[in-house]
């Protein structure tokens, strides 16, 4: 989740930079300034948290948030009032 300055041109150029390196990292958006990926354990996650602190702003603010597959199936979603159906679980990848 990040909040970060967009009053003059030049923050939001850095602003939409930081976005399409989240993109580049295989991050999807789940909200406008919220970003989502799947890892495979804690050790992929801390690296991919280590990848986004070297891509962010200098300005703003970033918050990592590293919860597992189980805590993710039970967030409870909203839209306009009423609960949504929940989203498939993901497939674990592995590569060998």
């Amino acid at each position: 989740m990040f909040d970060l300055p967009v009053l003059t041109k030049r923050q939001r150029k850095r602003a939409t930079k930081f976005r399409n390196d989240l993109l580049d990292l295989g991050f999807e958006m789940a909200q406008y300034s919220v970003y989502m990926k799947f890892c495979g354990g804690r050790p992929a996650a801390d690296a991919l948290a280590r990848r986004v602190e070297y891509q962010m702003p200098l300005e703003g603010h970033v918050s990592i948030l590293i919860f597992t597959d189980k805590q993710y199936g039970r967030m409870r979603v909203f839209s306009g009032g009423t609960r949504e159906a929940r989203r498939a679980e993901r497939d674990q990848l592995v590569l060998l």
